[in-house]
């Protein structure tokens, strides 16, 4: 079957399609008669389109064939044998539109092509085409250009309508596009004929869905705008209006006032149209192209379909033509005639003398009795009857603007008093003159000339008149009509079922309205579009147009159909006929396609079988003489069009030869004829769609049903709280909710299954809303199936059963037509039954699935996806149906359990499992006359003894048997967060029952299917949520997160009612691991908040705490108190004492080394500390110079110390307090002189002393024991001994106890856990890191002996350690940079500290080093050899001193990791040491560098045989000259250069020897042989190297280097040239020797 589809377009086919069978046939012949001309083409026909006497196919393959009358070519082309359009070969044409005269033909690419006449600009301005073009014979393109944009745009167009005088194109953007002529075209124009197509500015804006075309009329199907008011719904007894979300739309347009008429724009315009029309141009080509029966203002009923079975044209003659097309109806002004209106009674003294004759024609026409009534006016039964059947559906929004008398005194939209068409008639005189004096002013409704004028509202946006802004875009919906709960809905199921078709949808209706076939109650013209109030809300899907009548297909397979009704084509005999009536049919059918036709209407139905039904309504001929006789009467009769017709049926008439056509498709209209397009069922395929969308239309209607008959009268009721009861009242709210999410979701899948088959043959399967939708079809049904079984589980279907009878009364039978076949209803309708049938739904899904599935191959994608579908809805259908019963279970539960105390365990969403009230189960060691009943729920277990109720929840409940022992119990053990117990069976079936009955419980709490579960399988490890009540750390505390049989263990967050939290990982009951909490502080009223590792419950590791007080902590912690190293720093809010400490902490307190950096003060102290106070060895230095180390006690300078001021003045003494001298002392000045004895007073406010002062003579020589006591760091604390606590917490988190003391295989996986920890639970690492962190993962043999081979893998694993803070290692590296950079930087910048701080790095690189061994310990000590030889040259870098032998020490280790991170805050230090030298040096150097390169090699003493002669300049030798400067060893300079851009000292002797090794090349082409450098012509070469670099802090370097350097390269050729530099930098301070 498939195969036949997919066939190439090209390829032809012998034998007729099974899929797009075309049958055509005449609408006026008798019923009986009808004889189908069936066309045989070789490709399925996709589309037909009939015109006035022609018509268009669209075969598989994009081929267009044309037949009938084509009068732009004089031809007249056989139905049996079309002809193909050659044209448009090629151009992928997708859809086809047949216009009066015209044709259109959309490809694609969105392209339009147009042809056929052209009197009116309906073909447009072609490609090929000039204005002149009266017919366009071949379908040439019509460019359509959006010229707003710029640059202007070409518009996609996916839909084309035609009509007599008009085309309009629908684009991809849902815009409408126009032209031709007339005002049907709906444009702010006067110009006619409108050659080019134009944007309908009234519509912009809008989502328009479909357009269709009458003969001078416009429809539009455009979705209605979201409403602005999206509250949810409110219990009815707040709602003033009474509004439902389940009424109706005829109840809900009930509360409109009369204002619903509309206000239209008409003004002189309208007589411009219609004089216009009316012009020479189209009176030649019009008596050419127009045969007998159709002239230019001839009625459509008075031709016929102008070709016959042989081809002939059935013409014979051309009628004179009518002058114009002007309506009967309209005066050349525009206003509208004296003629009769629309009107439920009449004036007896009425200008109507025909009035009797007209009631007449009325019943006759009627084919039944109608009662008659004494006629007081004229009755027209083209647009109006005096009498309304019985049964008729009278639209609640007003007719016509002339319905009430403004006098008559009635509130509501019609008036049983006669109206007297002189008063109305005058009232329309009145509206004349008023529109004269008005440009475009609106027609006044007489009903509401008595209202406010705050009620006035305009029909069209962008009106004037009422005071809106004039542009079309700006329009909102309209805020006076009430939003109901059910528009909200409707609005919010658009996300939920993206890409299914809207219900929510407005008809808009323009152009001549002489028939009413406008659909706004009067027989005006419109110019623009506007909508037609009643059918907004009524979900309309389709509308259809026909010459002087308009269709319009609801969701709700019903037709509503206004106009002309003079060959009953309406369907009905409703008046009026100028709004929107039902058609009447009969029930049981359910109209799915309709078309209409020029007076007649073709409607597709579901019949009592799958196979669709055809339905007609309009003309019946019965004999030549006959039709011949009623078109001779026509002629006296009214003058209006179409003319009338005698014979027709009230209601629409069945067409016997429909099932003969196969399963048909879609139907279609145009002139005298219809066509339809039916499909042969092949393996079942068609049948089955049809069956699946008739289902889904059935289902649909009665979903609307129930809502309208049923739920929405009991929601409305105003005692429906006191009846249900709280409780069920809110429920029932939600299940009418649900309920209508169920409707809107099944109306939008039925109207979409429609257009499925209008296009079943080029339809995916694949692509049905049952596959593309599935998960919002699984949600709904979920979400309904909970709502019903949670209002039927409280019983509210007892009240609600009371309640119906209350508001239905008599009127129970109409629930009767609610109970569908399959249900066994007996006297009162069961409302459980009632609404739990819509499940059953879900199977007939899977059914209808399985059905298709079976006509494809099992290996096909087709069949995969359906078999898919088809579990899915029957697992679904099972799983509710199981929900069903557990819900009438539960029910009968509580029905026989009622009682004050199970009442409280009642609860809507609460399902029962089962119980033991057959004393199956009890309590282990319970008492003899002890009362124990145990209820299993499917959310919770409830123990009940007595009175009392203890409820444990499911998702906290773990279950184990208890393994049988010789006592013979069959016991059952419960495991709950808080407590324990265990529960005894009487039996073991009944204990094997209730194991399985709750592990299945338990299971599908926690999300699994629950089926299946064995007893003592359900999840161990679970996430769920809990509330503590016992006593505990946990009381009353809130707990979301993980468990483990029956404690908090894993991830979660816990949460006090008094404003605590913690969030993080919990093990066996506990905090533990990473975790952060907030606490708060009662004090301050606010709250302290940590980030960090705890255990056992308690504040232990790493984190940062945040005080209430503005003070942050960041360090260890141990039992919940800062122990170890840490960072303490004041917040913002302790601006009076701003200060931040880091060292050690024992107990919460300050105890150890440690640095207090007082920034208040401006002094920083360096030493150590005891219970929160300074006490001990230390260093303070202040912002003013000062510097001072010594002892102190108790927070104060006590004892010996020593006091340097910045202009060295030193003092060594005894010291009582801060800065207090208080005893023996010395004090030595700059200059040299010293002052020695008792000294007492404050250092900044003045000394008293009693002792001697002595001035050294010029020859004495230095006081070696004097100098002893100012020398710097004999009261410092060892640098050995700083510290420690960063080492120690590097150490712990390696595993060890305290130093070296650990295993090494522990400390590995501690580093791997905290890398894979990290990567856990860092999903935002970006992409380097995640690298580095895997790199990590790869360890180095650590066990082996380092080799060269493998030396070079511990290093560069090293690097990449220090580089990432996750590492311990890398931690480590970080944090001794902050507490060096916090010792050194800011106030701690005085060069007295310079020897510290280089003792501190070296330090540093003694303990790592152990921490680096302990991890690889086949590392030799520092200073040993690696013996074998390295792996490359670049090994000389680790600082060899004997060819092929490696040296590894810690600094040429480790030093390359930690300096560059130190090196600002050590440099800096070196910088102000050696500033005074650093001053003269630089003066030197700014004094020679101004001697030319000659005379400074001269001065400096280099033999002339070192002396350059030529310099290289861009690639040119240049010579040397006297006056030439920095043109000498140029690359040389430029190589020592780079010494300021290194950090290491290894580092910095590499651009030393770099620096040598250029000197060497740039000399050795001025010698011959060999040559080797002696000191004495090295140094001045070199000297003047030095000089040209112009090294800044040259003394800085050099010290940095001397310090730091490797030890093992000072006595080598590395050493030698630092030597060399060394000493230049000497000669240069001196310069006087030079």
């Amino acid at each position: 079957m498939e195969n036949r589809e997919e066939r190439p377009a090209y390829e032809q086919v012998p034998t007729p399609p099974e899929r797009g069978l075309l049958h055509i046939w005449q609408s006026a012949g008798p019923i009986e008669e009808l004889s189908l001309g069936r066309v045989l083409l070789s490709r399925p026909v996709l589309q037909v389109t009939l015109g006035e006497h022609h018509g268009l196919l669209l075969t598989q393959g994009s081929q267009v064939y044309s037949f009938g009358e084509l009068l732009w070519r004089d031809l007249s082309i056989p139905l049996s044998a079309p002809v193909l359009e050659e044209s448009l070969l090629g151009k992928s044409v997708v859809r086809v539109a047949a216009g009066g005269f015209h044709c259109g033909a959309l490809s694609e690419q969105g392209n339009v092509y147009m042809w056929g006449e052209n009197t009116a600009g309906q073909c447009g301005l072609t490609e090929k085409g000039t204005v002149t073009n009266i017919t366009v014979s071949e379908p040439c393109l019509v460019s359509v250009v959006d010229s707003e944009v710029v640059p202007p745009a070409v518009v996609r167009v996916m839909d084309l309508a035609c009509g007599r005088e008009h085309s309009l194109a629908l684009s991809s953007q849902n815009e409408l596009w126009a032209w031709g002529s007339g005002c049907q075209l709906g444009l702010v124009t006067n110009n006619f004929p409108v050659w080019r197509p134009q944007k309908v500015e009234h519509l912009a804006g809008r989502h328009v869905i479909q357009v269709a075309c009458g003969a001078y009329h416009s429809l539009a199907l455009v979705r209605s705008l979201l409403p602005q008011n999206n509250n949810t719904l409110r219990p009815p007894e707040k709602k003033e209006r009474g509004q439902s979300p389940h009424s109706s739309v005829t109840e809900r347009e009930e509360s409109l006032t009369a204002d619903d008429a509309h206000y239209c724009p008409l003004g002189v315009e309208l007589s411009e149209v219609l004089i216009g029309e009316t012009t020479p141009r189209r009176r030649g080509p019009r008596r050419r192209l127009h045969p007998v029966g159709r002239s230019a203002g001839s009625s459509p009923g008075s031709g016929s379909f102008p070709y016959s079975g042989d081809g002939k044209s059935s013409t014979a003659q051309k009628l004179p033509e009518l002058d114009g097309h002007a309506d009967h109806l309209t005066q050349t002004d525009g206003r509208p005639v004296s003629h009769p209106l629309p009107c439920w009674g009449a004036n007896k003294n009425s200008a109507f003398p025909d009035e009797m004759e007209l009631q007449n024609i009325l019943q006759k026409l009627s084919g039944h009795s109608l009662e008659t009534q004494p006629i007081n006016g004229p009755g027209d039964t083209d647009s109006l009857s005096s009498h309304t059947s019985d049964d008729s559906c009278v639209s609640s929004t007003p007719s016509t603007d002339l319905l009430i008398s403004s006098n008559s005194g009635v509130s509501g939209p019609y008036s049983s008093s006669p109206v007297c068409l002189e008063e109305v008639r005058l009232c329309l005189e009145a509206e004349k003159k008023g529109l004269q004096g008005q440009k475009s002013s609106s027609l006044t409704n007489i009903h509401q000339k008595g209202k406010t004028a705050g009620n006035r509202r305009c029909s069209l946006p962008g009106t004037p008149t009422h005071g809106r802004n004039g542009s079309p875009r700006r329009r909102r919906p309209c805020p006076c009509k009430p939003s109901s709960a059910s528009r909200t809905q409707a609005a919010a199921s658009e996300d939920a079922g993206d890409g299914l078709p809207s219900l929510e949808t407005e008809v808009w209706s323009w152009g001549r309205g002489s028939e009413g076939q406008l659909g706004h109650g009067d027989q005006l013209a419109r110019l623009q579009p506007l909508c037609i109030k009643s059918l907004t809300g009524e979900e309309v899907i389709k509308v259809s147009a026909g010459s002087h009548h308009s269709l319009a297909l609801s969701a709700q397979c019903t037709v509503y159909s206004w106009g002309s009704n003079m060959c009953g084509q309406l369907g009905h005999v409703n008046s009026p006929v100028t709004v929107p009536q039902q058609a009447k049919l009969s029930d049981g059918l359910r109209i799915w396609d309709v078309s209409a036709g020029q007076s007649h209407s073709l409607l597709l139905a579901d019949g009592d079988c799958v196979q669709p039904i055809l339905l007609y309504c309009g003309q019946h001929q019965e004999s030549l003489s006959a039709r011949r006789e009623t078109s001779h009467q026509s002629q006296r009769s009214c003058q209006r069009s179409p003319s009338r017709a005698e014979i027709y049926s009230v209601r629409p008439t069945l067409l016997p030869l429909c099932m003969e056509m196969g399963y048909i498709s879609s139907v279609s209209c145009g002139g005298q004829s219809c066509a339809v397009l039916a499909d042969q069922n092949v393996m079942g395929f068609i049948s089955a769609i049809h069956e699946l969308a008739s289902r889904e239309r059935h289902f649909y209607c009665w979903l609307s049903n129930t809502r309208k008959l049923l739920l929405t009268p009991l929601r409305n009721r105003e005692g429906a709280c006191p009846t249900l009861g709280e409780p069920c009242t809110h429920l029932f709210f939600s299940l009418c909710e649900s309920f209508v999410r169920l409707s809107i979701l099944i109306g939008r899948h039925a109207t979409s299954l429609s257009y499925f088959l209008h296009d079943v043959q080029g339809a995916d399967v694949k692509s049905l809303p049952l596959l593309t939708h599935t998960d919002d079809f699984l949600v709904i049904y979920k979400e309904y199936c909970f709502a019903l079984g949670n209002f039927h589980v409280m019983g509210g279907f007892q009240s609600l059963h009371k309640l119906s009878l209350e508001v239905l009364g008599s009127q129970q039978s109409l629930l009767a037509r609610l109970c569908v076949p399959d249900q066994s209803v007996s006297g009162d309708t069961d409302l459980v039954s009632l609404l739990y049938w819509p499940l059953q739904q879900l199977h007939q899904y899977s059914r209808v699935l399985l059905k298709l599935g079976s006509c494809y191959d099992v290996l096909t994608e087709e069949y995969q996806c359906l078999h898919q579908g088809c579990r899915h809805y029957e697992s679904l259908s099972l799983s509710l149906l199981r929900r069903k019963k557990e819900a009438e279970t539960t029910f009968l539960f509580w029905k026989s359990h009622s009682g004050k105390n199970t009442e409280v365990l009642r609860l809507p969403q609460r399902r029962v499992v089962c119980e033991s009230s057959n004393r199956s189960l009890t309590l282990q060691k319970a008492g003899r006359f002890s009362n124990h009943w145990f209820i299993l729920f499917n959310d919770a277990l409830v123990h009940t003894q007595f009175s009392t109720h203890h409820v444990y929840p499911l998702t906290c409940l773990w279950v184990k048997p208890v393994t049988e022992d010789t006592r013979g119990l069959y016991a059952i053990k419960i495991t709950c967060p808080e407590e324990s117990f265990t529960l005894v069976a009487s039996t073991p079936q009944e204990k094997n029952k209730w194991l399985r009955s709750l592990n299945q419980a338990v299971d599908q709490v926690l999300g699994g299917g629950g089926q299946g579960s064995s007893p003592g399988v359900t999840a161990i490890s679970r996430t769920a949520t809990y509330t503590f009540t016992g006593e505990g750390s946990f009381k009353d505390a809130h707990y979301t997160g993980g468990w483990l049989a029956g404690r908090v263990h894993g991830r979660g967050t816990m949460k006090w009612p008094d404003g605590q939290t913690y969030t993080g990982n919990f093990k066996n009951g506990l905090e533990d691991g990473y975790g952060e909490s907030v606490m708060p502080n009662k004090v301050l009223n606010k709250p302290d908040g940590y980030q960090g590792q705890w255990r056992d419950g308690k504040i232990q590791g790493f984190g940062k705490y945040k005080y209430a007080s503005g003070q942050v902590y960041e360090g260890c912690f141990y039992e919940g108190q800062r122990q170890g190293y840490g960072m303490l720093s004041s917040g913002k809010q302790a601006r009076t004492s701003s200060s931040v400490f880091i060292g050690q902490w024992v107990q919460d307190r300050k105890t150890g080394y440690g640095v207090y950096d007082d920034i208040t003060r401006g002094e920083k102290y360096m030493g150590m500390w005891l219970d929160d106070q300074r006490n001990g060895q230390a260093v303070v230095v202040t912002q003013y110079g000062m510097y001072y180390e010594g002892t102190f006690k108790e927070n104060k300078m006590i004892g010996p110390g020593l006091l340097v001021s910045d202009d060295d003045t030193a003092f060594h003494g005894e010291f009582a307090d801060d800065w207090t001298v208080n005893g023996k002392g010395v004090l030595s000045l700059a200059n040299g002189d010293c002052l020695e004895g008792l000294f007492s007073g404050e250092w900044s406010t003045g000394l008293k002393v009693v002792g001697t002062y002595t001035k050294p003579a010029a020859d004495e020589p230095d006081n070696k024991e004097r100098n002893s006591l100012f020398r710097l760091g004999q009261y410092l604390v060892p640098s050995a001994q700083r510290w420690g606590c960063v080492f120690t917490e590097c150490w712990s988190r390696l595993g060890c106890a305290a130093a070296g003391r650990g295993e090494r295989t522990i400390a590995w996986e501690n580093i791997a856990v905290t890398i894979t920890t990290a990567q856990r639970h860092s999903p935002n690492l970006s992409r380097s890191q995640s690298k580095a962190l895997e790199s990590l993962e790869f360890i180095p043999q650590q066990g082996e002996a380092v080799t060269t081979a493998n030396f070079d893998n511990i290093r560069r694993y090293l690097i990449k350690a220090c580089e990432t803070p996750i590492h311990p290692l890398g931690w480590l590296v970080e944090t001794l940079i902050t507490v060096y950079r916090m010792t050194y930087v800011g106030v701690g910048s005085n060069r007295r500290l310079l020897r510290q701080a280089v003792q501190e790095v070296q330090a540093y690189l003694t303990h790592f080093f152990s921490l680096v061994r302990f991890l690889f310990p086949g590392l030799p000590d520092d200073g040993c050899i690696i013996p074998d030889p390295p792996a490359s040259p670049s090994k000389s870098r680790h600082n060899s001193n004997t060819e092929g032998v490696v040296v590894v020490s810690c600094s040429s280790l480790l030093l390359p990791l930690l300096l560059p991170r130190l090196y600002p805050p050590l440099f800096t230090l070196y910088s102000l040491q050696e500033e005074p030298e650093e001053a003269q040096y630089w003066e030197r150097i700014i004094r020679l560098n101004k001697q030319p390169d000659q005379s400074l090699l001269s001065f400096l003493g280099v033999q002339e045989k070192f002396w350059p002669v030529w310099m290289s300049i861009l690639g040119e030798k240049k010579q040397i000259v006297s006056s030439s400067k920095d043109a000498c060893f140029v690359s040389a300079v430029e190589t020592l250069q780079q010494i300021s851009t290194t950090f290491t000292p290894s580092d910095k002797l590499l651009v030393i020897q770099k620096t040598f090794e250029e000197l060497t090349q740039e000399v050795k082409p001025m010698l011959e042989g060999n040559f080797l450098w002696c000191m004495d012509d090295l140094l001045p070469l070199f000297l003047y190297v030095v000089l040209r670099a112009r090294i800044r802090n040259l003394g800085a370097e050099v010290s940095l280097i001397e310090d730091l350097m490797d030890p093992n390269v000072q006595h080598g050729e590395m050493g030698l040239m630092f030597t060399t530099l060394k000493a230049c930098y000497i000669q240069i301070q001196h310069e006087s020797t030079l």
